[in-house]
């Protein structure tokens, strides 16, 4: 098993990437600890098919924008776990509207998700890693964090912060034994592209050269891939699994 014993620390994990994650990384072995937000039901199955697997599985409500709460979730996970391994830092949201139209208070909570929440939760678990020499950090940018899209400019700056995020914190985590990395999807069937009219959808569809959108499952590979011993030399990399929408 590629990840046998080891934890894993997966944000936004009831659901979508995350929890397709969170089974892939299981799957191979691993322990998981999960936070949602408001989301018991899904965490509720989401942990019994981690269960169901041979591995432990914890979760809880978090908001990972707020600083102390995110805190206070990963010293739980350690406290209860052991000290984690692989951070997979997915939690996210957005707002779809003309750039004109966000509000101060739209564009901070975007921001604090994406940006604020993935940086201290990395912080969080960051020392433990250092000390014991090695660790695994994921974060989930987007493919439109390399071409933008319409109605979407709040979420692309945070994206793209995202990238430039990983790619400084691997230098510095890189000689102490942490790989940090990033994965920017393209369009994936999950709820905040359920979000779209089917209008829009179609169109996206039409556009991408394999024709369809990619599912979850598809992007749990790329992390697997990052967490394990076959991802030992990505160091600061963005994979894209995105269906050709960016190629580059």
């Amino acid at each position: 098993m590629k990840l046998n014993r080891q934890i894993a620390l997966v944000t936004g994990g009831s659901r979508g990437i995350g929890r397709a994650t969170a089974l892939a990384f299981a799957a191979e072995g691993a322990d998981i600890a999960f936070c949602h937000l408001h989301d018991d039901a899904k965490a509720n199955d989401t942990a019994a098919e981690i269960e169901a697997l041979g591995r432990r599985a914890m979760h809880r409500s978090v908001d990972v924008s707020d600083i102390a709460a995110g805190r206070a979730f990963a010293a739980t996970v350690e406290a209860t776990f052991g000290p984690v391994d692989i951070l997979f830092n997915n939690a996210g949201m957005n707002i779809r509207k003309p750039f004109e139209a966000y509000t101060e208070q739209e564009f901070d909570s975007i921001l604090d998700v994406h940006v604020k929440g993935m940086f201290f939760m990395a912080q969080a678990l960051y020392p433990a890693m250092v000390a014991r020499g090695r660790g695994c950090i994921i974060n989930v940018a987007s493919q439109r964090a390399l071409k933008g899209a319409v109605n979407a400019s709040v979420y692309s700056a945070a994206k793209a912060a995202i990238i430039g995020f990983t790619r400084s914190l691997a230098w510095e985590a890189a000689p102490k034994g942490i790989r940090v990395n990033a994965i920017a999807p393209g369009p994936i069937v999950t709820d905040l592209t359920a979000t779209m009219t089917e209008a829009d959808r179609q169109a996206f569809i039409n556009a991408l050269p394999l024709g369809r959108f990619g599912r979850p499952e598809e992007i749990a590979a790329t992390a697997l891939l990052l967490a394990g011993p076959d991802g030992g030399f990505y160091v600061g990399a963005t994979l894209s699994p995105n269906g050709g929408d960016v190629m580059y």
